[in-house]
């Protein structure tokens, strides 16, 4: 949970981004052992960095690096000195998880490369995770994080948050990164948890962050996405960690907090006058659904013309499956699944559970048994994560009844 704090604070206190990793796991594997014995300590943080720091004084020993940032670190090891902690201050401005963001999102690193990196470094997410929100093989992510450590190493990129003029060139893979994030916090890929509220929640700490540092309509228009969907989080699940459909979820549970920082965040990124980008139509499309007393009160209509919106500035199959969703609310299933059978003629996303379990939503609604069970059976095959395909096994044994 702590990991991109301690690596952040490591690289800033080292400069060196691919031993500040290096420390981190070596500090986390003397905790392994030395906590079965002596127990947890009351900040275990606070020892993993301390721990991290002494191994980097071991490191630049073992090179012979008697120079002056050698000389630095050795004195600001001594116990007694007032403030040696202060380089890990958790809520300084210029926040350390937000520094390894932009030293990730270097613009000498790949598109890709850049949104691998600091998932997997910043995130804290598997490969494995990785790969599924990119929807491409385990080993291309692996290589790709692998080249970019490699490439950060090379070109000896400094730990720091860049200067204004440079933040705007990086800034749209840092919203990317953190969207994606939140997105794997909200719906999770893998595992037996449906949501994980770690991820998304420190997601919105680094958007709140962002729009401090810089207080771009896009930034807020990212916050405001975030704080209305982690608004619903709370009637998601059931008791048992199951996913409760929206249409089924009790709206008294939503969080109205945040739902009034959302919408307030929208209104400040359309108070710019620029008309909304990609992450505020997104936060368009979760007002309506925040607003609205029931799915049925639902604005439909704006809805759809919200995704077809958004599908025209960062089309992709996922927007487009939403929009035929969209559709067939507003219009009806039919109307939608036409929309679904053309994605699936045209080899939208291949492989994947969600093309299939709307379809048979959609065909359910209408009334074609035998063709919804297929449809769902063929979701289930390919569902990865274990919460999904038992809301897919319950669908398919009540169609399955007498």
């Amino acid at each position: 949970m702590e990991s991109a704090r301690i690596v952040g604070a490591l690289a800033r206190y080292t400069g060196d981004f691919g031993l500040a990793e290096d420390l981190a796991q070596e500090a986390l594997a003397e905790a392994l052992v030395s906590w079965a014995v002596d127990g947890v300590p009351a900040q275990p943080t606070g020892w993993l960095l301390t721990v991290g720091r002494r191994r980097a004084i071991d490191s630049f020993r073992r090179r012979a690096a008697r120079d002056e940032r050698y000389a630095l670190l050795a004195r600001d090891l001594e116990e007694e000195l007032p403030g040696a902690d202060a380089l890990f201050a958790p809520d300084a401005i210029d926040d350390d998880v937000l520094a390894l963001m932009f030293v990730s999102c270097h613009p000498v690193l790949s598109r890709e490369a850049r949104i691998a990196l600091t998932l997997r470094v910043v995130g804290g997410l598997t490969s494995e995770e990785i790969a599924r929100a990119f929807l491409v093989p385990v080993p291309t992510i692996q290589a790709r994080i692998t080249r970019a450590k490699k490439t950060i190493a090379a070109a000896r990129i400094p730990f720091a948050i860049p200067e204004p003029d440079e933040r705007a060139e990086r800034l749209g893979s840092v919203l990317q990164v953190v969207y994606l994030v939140f997105s794997e916090g909200s719906f999770a890929s893998t595992g037996q948890t449906w949501m994980r509220t770690d991820l998304a929640d420190e997601a919105r700490r680094l958007a709140r962050v962002l729009v401090r540092l810089a207080p771009e309509p896009e930034v807020f228009g990212l916050l405001a996405l975030m704080e209305l969907t982690a608004a619903r989080f709370p009637a998601r699940m059931d008791a048992r960690g199951e996913p409760i459909l929206l249409e089924d979820q009790d709206r008294g549970l939503w969080d109205q907090a945040a739902i009034l920082r959302g919408r307030a965040a929208l209104a400040h990124a359309a108070s710019a006058g620029r008309g909304l980008g990609a992450y505020g139509l997104q936060a368009s499309i979760a007002e309506c659904h925040a607003v609205a007393p029931s799915v049925a009160d639902t604005d439909w209509k704006r809805i759809v013309l919200l995704y077809e919106a958004l599908g025209r500035l960062a089309p992709s199959p996922v927007i487009e499956l939403n929009h035929a969703v969209a559709v067939a609310m507003s219009d009806g299933p039919a109307a939608g699944l036409a929309l679904v059978d053309a994605m699936i003629a045209r080899g939208d996303l291949a492989g994947s559970y969600l093309l299939p379990a709307t379809r048979g939503e959609l065909l359910t609604r209408l009334g074609r048994r035998d063709a919804a069970i297929a449809a769902l059976e063929e979701a289930h095959a390919s569902c990865p994560s274990p919460p999904e395909r038992a809301a897919l096994s319950r669908k398919l044994a009540a169609l399955r009844a007498p």
